[in-house]
């Protein structure tokens, strides 16, 4: 593996991470409501763990309000039973072919519950970008070791460089998209 490659597999892994982190933090419950809450809830349709946004539609009538259509009106007991099971402290109800869930406004202590969650995914992020730059140094050593590359040890220093300005990048990113999911959970 040469420079280049060690570098753009040290940055895909990076991007990997902040993406991940992203739809993570869109099924975390602020306030308002968002149909990234319940999306990739996992229903047991068949035996089988399907993802909830393959099952129904999921609308926002109201800021406050989800309302899920199931393609299949018999699948409204295993939604209503995946939703309660989820833990996201929603009382779902089931209105004919659809199901309504009322978001219920968040105390502090689950404001602050929630937080700490955004802050820890967070840091999980940092790491795995941290890992990546790891894995990147190591590649990069190993090709300077390869003599058949005749790399300089500059290039080598120039190369953990960049990755390390990658590395900022990227945490960066991390901790403007937990800032923003903060101040979204301490909104209303």
């Amino acid at each position: 593996m040469d420079l280049d490659e060690a570098q753009l597999t040290a940055e895909e892994m990076m991007e990997k991470s902040t993406d991940y982190l992203k739809n993570e933090l869109a099924g975390v419950r602020t306030g308002r409501a968002s149909t990234g809450l319940v999306e990739f809830l996992k229903v047991d349709y068949y035996d089988s763990p399907t993802d909830l946004r393959q099952l129904a539609l999921i609308s926002v009538p109201e800021p406050t309000q989800l309302l899920i259509k199931p393609f299949d009106p018999s699948t409204n007991t295993l939604i209503i039973k995946s939703i309660q099971n989820a833990g996201l402290g929603l009382n779902p109800i089931a209105e004919g072919k659809q199901i309504r869930l009322n978001l219920p406004a968040l105390t502090g202590e689950r404001r602050a519950q929630l937080g700490g969650s955004v802050k820890q995914m967070g840091e999980q992020a940092k790491i795995a970008i941290r890992n990546a730059r790891r894995d990147g140094n190591k590649h990069i050593d190993a090709a300077v070791k390869d003599k058949t590359l005749h790399l300089s040890e500059d290039d080598a220093e120039q190369a953990k460089n960049e990755i390390q300005e990658l590395v900022k990048k990227y945490e960066k990113q991390v901790d403007q998209m937990v800032e923003e999911k903060l101040q979204e959970i301490n909104e209303m």
